[in-house]
């Protein structure tokens, strides 16, 4: 696909764009409406093909539950090995679409690697995700940063205490929720691992406040998140932080989704899933 039409397509998801603005714009680049309106379910998640592991997956104990963040209840999506004992937790931070289908899944894949997954729903404060992704998107913008990562902070909390953990903690975060992982490594020294999937750098001044290592994926096409890479890595390397970079050449920012055919890239999400999994597991050890 022209790169030019997913580059269209980020812009729209995250900058906003209006879709009657999108659509406009896409119609330019296809030649036509009609040619831009069948493009349109190529680019989009498909979220009833979300599901890699089943929600109903037998190895798996899930619920939806609730912990106790700075505005309130949180809402949340819980996912362990069935029977199993006490195991490090991974709070698994969702795109700026909500919880959906997609990141439940991610939870569950991460649980069936051999963790306690949180993934919080950091909509809980306007009620929660709607089903409407576009109104999802547009309430991401409403949110309040600092509450949103207090909202974060409690997770971590939660997690350090949990009656199935073992007190380590680890977060991942992934697009819109790659910038609340940053912040949340930033403002919770008590985190214990942090995994970062094209996602907003923290200010290059508050980078000495992390004390967690860091693991670190980015698309080799995402110039728009990629921009703020060098100020973020000099800061890491003059406060002397733990942190390993990885860019995936010819790979579109969200290659890891799966449910959005456009910029799904098998052999990078694979990739940086394998070594993220490997990171949690050496990081996360009681």
């Amino acid at each position: 696909m022209d790169q030019n039409i997913i580059d269209l397509y980020d812009e729209y998801t995250h900058a906003p764009l209006e879709r009657r603005v999108f659509l406009a714009r896409l119609a330019r680049l296809t030649g036509s409406t009609a040619a831009a309106l069948a493009l349109v379910p190529l680019l989009e998640a498909k979220q009833a093909h979300a599901a890699i592991v089943p929600p109903e997956d037998q190895r798996l104990e899930t619920s939806r539950i609730t912990y106790p963040g700075s505005t309130g209840d949180m809402k949340a999506y819980l996912a362990r090995p069935k029977g199993a004992g006490k195991l490090p937790a991974v709070i698994v931070i969702h795109e700026n679409r909500g919880l959906n289908p997609h990141i439940e899944d991610v939870a569950r894949r991460v649980a069936l690697a051999g963790f306690l997954a949180l993934a919080p729903d950091l909509l809980s404060p306007m009620g929660g995700t709607p089903t409407n992704e576009d109104t999802a998107r547009d309430m991401i913008g409403k949110l309040d940063g600092k509450q949103t990562t207090q909202n974060l902070v409690s997770a971590v909390a939660f997690l350090k205490q949990h009656a199935h953990g073992n007190g380590k903690v680890g977060a991942v975060g992934f697009c819109w929720g790659g910038g609340p992982v940053g912040d949340l490594v930033v403002n919770a020294p008590e985190l214990d691992a942090c995994v970062v999937y094209y996602g907003r750098q923290p200010r290059a001044a508050e980078v000495e406040k992390i004390r967690a290592p860091l693991l670190l994926h980015y698309a080799g096409l995402d110039a728009r998140i990629n921009a703020g890479i060098p100020a973020f890595v000099d800061a890491l390397e003059k406060t002397n932080k733990k942190y390993t970079l990885h860019m995936y050449e010819g790979a579109n920012h969200a290659f890891n989704n799966d449910t959005s055919e456009a910029r799904y890239n098998k052999q990078a999400a694979d990739q940086a899933w394998s070594r993220t999994i490997a990171f949690f597991k050496a990081n996360l050890k009681a």
